[in-house]
């Protein structure tokens, strides 16, 4: 059996290593997104108004503030009023409660609460990133609870994950 001499070996790993290091680049991006701040600097985003049947008014004061605390949080954007480089607009589309679980006396056990968001997001920059489309998020909660009680949590809960799913379509480039 042929022995192979520990210089040979060193060469051809670092020879392997020198051609893996310079065909490849690795990236990481810690904030989630994928913007490039060089041709990216600002975004306006306006109100979303409530547009459902059912209305609860702090849900659009919740929803903007999330909004706008995770631009900030996780981009280098300026949030700006008119011109930007992207902007984003919006309805609050739905709001509504269904019952979900029924049990042995046919009354619903458990209640869902859906929120839905129609946004529209206009990449001035490249259209083709730009997206019209709505979201929808729910949390159930039990049916015994009275929805005053538990409608600031759930709001809380269902924007921040509208949000994150807005977020991901459209500034998130995933």
């Amino acid at each position: 059996m042929a022995s192979i001499k520990p210089s040979a070996f060193v060469a051809a790993f670092v020879a392997i290593l020198a051609l893996v290091m310079t065909s490849c680049t690795i990236s990481y991006k810690l904030n989630g997104s994928a913007i490039n701040y060089d041709l990216y600097k600002t975004i306006n985003i306006t109100e979303f108004p409530i547009r459902a049947a059912l209305v609860y008014p702090p849900l659009q004061q919740e929803f903007q503030n999330q909004l706008m605390d995770a631009v900030t949080r996780q981009t280098r954007l300026q949030i700006t009023d008119g011109n930007a480089d992207a902007e984003m607009t919006g309805e609050i589309t739905g709001y509504s409660l269904s019952p979900q679980a029924v049990g042995e006396d046919a009354y619903a056990t458990e209640t869902r609460l859906t929120i839905t968001v129609r946004v529209k997001y206009t990449d001035h920059v490249n259209p083709a990133n730009s997206i019209d489309q709505s979201f929808s998020a729910y949390r159930q909660f039990s049916a015994s609870l009275l929805l005053i009680d538990v409608q600031d949590d759930l709001c809380r809960e269902i924007s921040e994950e509208l949000v994150d799913l807005i977020f991901n379509a459209t500034l998130g480039n995933w």
